[in-house]
């Protein structure tokens, strides 16, 4: 519209009589006079608003936790409501001379300073002669006779539609003060100091932050709406009583919707009119690109045929390639990160699979603007999917952009490493996370310490124990035990009793496993008194019934020593007191009998274990290979044999060299090959010791004994 039309020819003609009066209501026409003036309020950039919105929406509104449209007008107000819309109505009209002044400057370039001033005067003048009537509201589709012969129709549309734009402003501004309150409540300042310390930092707690401010101030309005519709309701019910009572007749009375009048003039002062400054117009800019970072934006609408193509992205299946699709959403609507943000939540609820897929082709899209969050969000999806190799996918692609890993990228890449047993990218990401300052917390020693157990480096583990006492972080009993088998497992005794101290200082009550470990420990290095003293201190002095795994912790103590007398002794014992051996100890005893050649006993420790309804495990198939190739037994050793190979995989390389030296020594040679080449085939290498043996089978080649 040009803004030429927007003054009638009277308005232009009242110019030259307006000197003397500009010049007696502006007589202290200089800067100073914006000392009183809020900058921030007056320097807000106006934008445009559709018709419809009413000043009555706003000037009582502030402050209070509603929304514009759902204000209403009370006309009985006290001392102090008057004082508010007072407050209202300056910063009303500050920021509607600020916008005015902007929109005769471009519509009349020619014009001197002065006559734009005497221009803008006599439009506020009216403004406000029109706002002390109350008849703001005939703005619109009025003619210009209803409200003033000196303007015409399109000046006073103009003047609604730079109003709205300022109450919007006005109401844009309540909100982010409002939301001000609520970033400082105390129940966000205390999650927000929880993301901290777990290692959420940066973009990712602002966006948190903000949310919980948010939804604490939708809680807010939530109960302010109720009270206000509970007020209402007792307002509309007095008012029924009131009229019953005082108007017999039932005639019906017109709802108030007009602004109320006021008394007396509107207290307002325009200082002048001079905002012409160019410092002005950059402070103004500075404080709206402020305000675009500290408030977030919102997704813009979908319509039309943007709308459509939204619900075939949403309806695509797992396998479907989604890039076609994503091309032409991007080329109708022109999305910013908000709207890739609102997208991908949307398809996160919908399959998490298309998901992850297009949340990764994002990475690559200049309009979502990926940051290290995303991609730290991508790896942690695939990580509990245990999806190791589609994580470290993103990794790489994350260092070829040139994005460094922060914090919690670290971690996720810590946890992810550890889990899967990769001690060294495990200990790499740990390492970088000191690098970064970060004091690891529970969760990250807890990742740590498994990764070095079980990577066969109990001694690193242990020492991030010390660290973690060191730092008042009291360690877990899943921690303490998981060390202890790690030690008991490689027979370390002195690391294994310095647990087992640590357990008991740490107040936790020691169980029958951790005494069973300490059995296990001594048993692999060769003590056998202590293991047996150990065993009884359980019986007699804590009362404890021993298990099948701790009696056959007590057993393989005996057979390193080869003192099968006391073995069978403490059997008959336990048996006399109730107990019944399990499979862990008859598989000790299979074994131990087999390596004596005693095969009729150790068939009969087989039948025990049919009789109980348990099936032979793996090492006792091992054991009857074992024992039956040295026998000469040809059928069972082949049987035996046949099993085994049907389980190829779960065979060791001890198990290999144990049954290819046994099946040597039987005479099994042809078989012993075989069995060679399949432990080659598999990654192992053969001893010096089983290479001399092969080798001799072929020269002093056997002939197979038969039964």
């Amino acid at each position: 519209m040009n803004l030429k039309q927007l003054v009638s020819r009277k308005s232009v003609n009242t110019l030259s009589r307006c000197s003397a009066r500009l010049l007696s209501l502006c007589p202290n026409y200089s800067y100073r006079d914006f000392s009183t003036v809020d900058h921030r309020v007056l320097l807000q950039s106006p934008k445009s608003l559709k018709h419809g919105v009413s000043f009555k929406r706003f000037l009582h509104s502030a402050q209070q936790p509603r929304k514009l449209t759902e204000l209403n007008f009370n006309p009985k107000f006290n001392s102090n409501d008057s004082e508010e819309v007072d407050r209202n109505m300056s910063e009303f009209l500050s920021r509607f001379v600020y916008v005015m002044r902007g929109k005769l400057s471009d519509a009349y370039r020619d014009f001197d300073k002065q006559a734009i001033e005497g221009m803008l005067l006599i439009i506020v003048e009216k403004v406000v002669a029109e706002m002390e009537k109350g008849s703001i509201q005939q703005m619109v589709g009025a003619s210009g006779a209803a409200l003033s012969q000196d303007f015409s129709d399109d000046l006073w549309r103009t003047v609604w539609e730079v109003s709205n734009s300022v109450l919007e402003d006005m109401e844009k501004e309540r909100k982010k003060q409002k939301m001000k309150q609520f970033l400082q409540d105390e129940e966000v300042k205390e999650m927000c100091r929880f993301s901290g310390e777990i290692g959420i930092r940066g973009d990712l707690l602002r966006e948190l932050r903000f949310k919980w401010a948010r939804e604490k101030m939708e809680e807010s309005e939530f109960y302010a709406g109720l009270e206000k519709l509970r007020e209402e309701e007792k307002a509309l019910d007095k008012e029924e009583t009131d009229a019953e009572s005082t108007d017999p007749m039932g005639e019906e009375k017109p709802n108030i919707t007009a602004l109320p009048k006021r008394h007396g003039k509107i207290k307002y002062k325009i200082y002048g009119l001079d905002l012409s400054n160019p410092k002005w117009v950059e402070v103004a800019n500075k404080i709206h690109e402020t305000g675009e970072i500290l408030w977030p934006q919102e997704a813009k609408p979908i319509q039309g045929k943007c709308k459509l193509v939204t619900k075939k992205i949403l309806s695509l299946k797992e396998e479907d390639d989604p890039s076609q699709l994503l091309a032409e959403w991007v080329e109708l609507l022109q999305p910013n990160r908000i709207d890739w943000m609102t997208l991908l939540d949307r398809l996160e609820k919908q399959s998490s699979q298309l998901y992850l897929k297009v949340a990764e082709s994002l990475l690559s899209e200049k309009s979502f603007q990926p940051n290290v969050r995303d991609y730290s969000i991508l790896i942690d999806a695939y990580a509990k999917e245990n999806r190791l190799e589609d994580a470290e996918r993103i990794l790489k692609k994350m260092i070829e952009n040139g994005i460094v890993p922060d914090i919690l990228t670290c971690t996720v890449l810590l946890h992810m490493y550890s889990k899967a047993g990769n001690f060294d990218r495990a200990k790499e990401a740990f390492e970088s996370l000191r690098s970064h300052g970060f004091q690891p917390d529970m969760k990250v020693y807890s990742s740590m310490i498994m990764a070095c157990v079980n990577a066969g480096h109990p001694r690193l583990g242990e020492s991030l124990v010390r660290e973690m006492e060191a730092r008042g972080i009291k360690p877990t009993e899943e921690i303490y035990m998981a060390l202890l088998r790690s030690f008991s497992k490689h027979g370390d005794i002195s690391s294994c009793n310095q647990i087992v101290n640590a357990i008991q200082m740490a107040g936790f009550q020691r169980g029958l496993e951790s005494y069973t470990l300490l059995i296990e420990a001594h048993a692999k290095s060769g003590d056998t008194d202590d293991a047996r003293m150990i065993f009884d201190d359980i019986i007699k002095i804590r009362n404890l019934r021993p298990d099948d795994r701790c009696t056959a912790a007590m057993i393989a103590a005996y057979e390193r020593e080869n003192l099968l007398e006391m073995a069978v002794d403490l059997l008959l014992q336990l048996e006399k007191d109730g107990y019944q051996p399990g499979l862990a100890t008859y598989t000790i005893l299979v074994d131990w009998l087999g390596k004596l050649q005693l095969v009729d006993e150790a068939e009969e420790v087989l039948g025990k274990i049919a009789e109980q309804g348990e099936t032979p495990s793996f090492k006792i198939q091992v054991s009857l290979c074992d024992m039956y190739a040295r026998a000469g037994n040809e059928r069972k050793a082949r049987q035996a044999l046949g099993a085994l190979e049907a389980k190829k995989e779960q065979l060791g390389s001890d198990d290999f060299e144990r049954i290819i030296n046994a099946l040597v020594s039987g005479g099994f040679v042809q078989e012993a090959r075989k069995l060679h080449e399949l432990m080659e085939s598999q990654g192992y290498t053969a001893s010096e010791g089983l290479k001399v043996a092969l080798m001799a089978s072929q020269t002093f080649s056997r002939k197979k004994p038969t039964k």
